[in-house]
Protein backbone atom coordinates (compact mmCIF):
# COMPACT_ATOMS: atom_id res chain seq x y z
CA UNK A 1 0.00 0.00 0.00
CA UNK A 2 1.61 3.13 -1.04
CA UNK A 3 0.68 6.68 0.71
CA UNK A 4 -0.21 9.57 -1.86
CA UNK A 5 0.24 13.18 -1.02
CA UNK A 6 -2.71 15.15 -1.89
CA UNK A 7 -3.02 19.13 -2.53
CA UNK A 8 -6.32 20.67 -2.49
CA UNK A 9 -7.61 23.99 -2.37
CA UNK A 10 -9.41 25.16 0.35
CA UNK A 11 -12.91 24.03 -0.09
CA UNK A 12 -11.79 21.85 -3.25
CA UNK A 13 -13.40 18.31 -3.91
CA UNK A 14 -10.47 17.81 -6.91
CA UNK A 15 -6.46 17.55 -5.52
CA UNK A 16 -4.93 20.48 -7.78
CA UNK A 17 -1.46 18.36 -7.43
CA UNK A 18 -0.40 14.92 -6.04
CA UNK A 19 2.76 13.05 -5.10
CA UNK A 20 4.36 11.51 -2.63
CA UNK A 21 5.75 12.65 1.26
CA UNK A 22 9.38 12.40 -0.71
CA UNK A 23 9.16 14.03 -4.06
CA UNK A 24 6.36 16.57 -2.51
CA UNK A 25 3.19 17.35 -4.92
CA UNK A 26 3.92 20.53 -7.18
CA UNK A 27 1.16 23.44 -6.76
CA UNK A 28 1.53 24.82 -10.03
CA UNK A 29 -0.34 28.23 -12.15
CA UNK A 30 0.28 30.98 -9.47
CA UNK A 31 1.69 34.08 -10.73
CA UNK A 32 5.31 35.35 -9.80
CA UNK A 33 4.85 37.15 -6.54
CA UNK A 34 1.56 35.72 -5.56
CA UNK A 35 1.11 35.78 -1.92
CA UNK A 36 -0.52 32.67 -0.57
CA UNK A 37 -1.85 32.37 3.31
CA UNK A 38 -1.55 29.81 5.52
CA UNK A 39 -5.19 26.97 5.14
CA UNK A 40 -5.59 28.32 1.24
CA UNK A 41 -4.32 25.01 0.59
CA UNK A 42 -4.80 21.89 2.29
CA UNK A 43 -3.33 18.27 2.57
CA UNK A 44 -4.12 14.98 2.55
CA UNK A 45 -2.85 11.45 2.77
CA UNK A 46 -4.84 8.47 0.95
CA UNK A 47 -3.27 5.10 -0.33
CA UNK A 48 -3.26 3.72 -4.04
CA UNK A 49 -5.17 0.76 -2.95
CA UNK A 50 -8.31 2.01 -1.68
CA UNK A 51 -8.56 0.04 1.75
CA UNK A 52 -8.67 3.05 4.02
CA UNK A 53 -10.60 6.60 3.73
CA UNK A 54 -8.84 9.68 2.75
CA UNK A 55 -6.83 11.55 5.93
CA UNK A 56 -8.44 14.80 7.31
CA UNK A 57 -7.18 17.78 6.01
CA UNK A 58 -4.32 19.69 7.23
CA UNK A 59 -3.76 23.20 6.46
CA UNK A 60 -0.60 23.83 4.20
CA UNK A 61 1.58 26.52 5.36
CA UNK A 62 1.78 30.15 3.25
CA UNK A 63 4.16 30.76 0.72
CA UNK A 64 4.85 33.18 -1.55
CA UNK A 65 5.89 32.45 -4.92
CA UNK A 66 9.14 33.46 -6.37
CA UNK A 67 10.44 35.75 -8.93
CA UNK A 68 11.97 34.31 -12.16
CA UNK A 69 15.09 34.80 -12.10
CA UNK A 70 16.47 35.58 -15.58
CA UNK A 71 19.30 33.04 -16.77
CA UNK A 72 23.25 34.42 -16.02
CA UNK A 73 25.29 35.59 -18.92
CA UNK A 74 27.61 33.13 -20.81
CA UNK A 75 30.71 33.85 -22.52
CA UNK A 76 30.74 36.74 -21.92
CA UNK A 77 34.21 39.09 -23.56
CA UNK A 78 35.21 42.28 -23.35
CA UNK A 79 36.84 43.89 -25.92
CA UNK A 80 39.31 47.33 -24.86
CA UNK A 81 38.44 50.49 -27.18
CA UNK A 82 39.96 54.30 -26.34
CA UNK A 83 38.12 54.73 -22.90
CA UNK A 84 37.29 51.70 -21.71
CA UNK A 85 35.75 48.01 -23.01
CA UNK A 86 32.60 46.71 -25.30
CA UNK A 87 31.30 43.74 -23.17
CA UNK A 88 29.74 41.10 -24.93
CA UNK A 89 27.70 37.88 -24.13
CA UNK A 90 26.63 34.95 -25.71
Amino acid sequence: MATKLNVYKKDGTTPVATGTDTEGAVITGLAAGTVVPTGDYESTHTDDAGILTESNRVPVPGFTVKQAQEAAPTNVTSTPTEDGATVKAG
